[in-house]
């Protein structure tokens, strides 16, 4: 975990900015009804972490998928991910639809490619637009998808 070592083994809340390039001004958390905060999605991503990536083999490659997250990214600023603990690096997380929030854009990337049997461990963080973090670790048995 060395992209996360900040964190020690922690996994859950953590109120640290560690996103490069941290917005230093939370959002606005009025809850709307439409999950555009960090206080309406945060609760979701909680209840639903072990779906957050997932792994899948296909065409000679490991495909590492983040729809679930990308469902959810009007209550976040940004997502890092390392694989194998190499160091975080940002996703390419598309705007935030207000008109569409959960809906995830035909042009937005929604996986990676990496070689086939590479990917053993994942580490994620997520930045809330409230400004606070939570991290996870996965193996890649267990985000495996068929």
């Amino acid at each position: 975990m060395k992209g996360i070592a900040a964190f020690g083994a922690v996994i859950g809340l953590c109120t640290c900015a560690a996103i490069a390039d941290t917005p230093t001004e939370p959002e606005d958390q009025t809850p709307s009804g439409k999950f555009l905060t960090a206080t309406e999605v945060r609760p979701i991503l909680a209840a639903t972490q072990g779906s957050w990536i997932a792994v899948r083999e296909f065409n000679g490659q490991d495909l590492l998928y983040f729809t679930h997250l990308l469902s959810w990214r009007c209550g976040l600023y940004g997502i890092r991910f390392a694989v194998n603990g190499a160091d975080l690096q940002e996703f390419p997380m598309a705007d935030c639809d207000v008109n569409a929030p959960m809906t995830v854009p035909s042009e937005a990337t929604i996986y990676l490619e990496f070689p086939l049997g590479s990917i053993e461990t994942i580490d994620v963080e997520l930045l809330y637009d409230d400004l606070g973090t939570e991290v996870a670790s996965f193996e890649r048995a267990n985000v495996m998808t068929p």
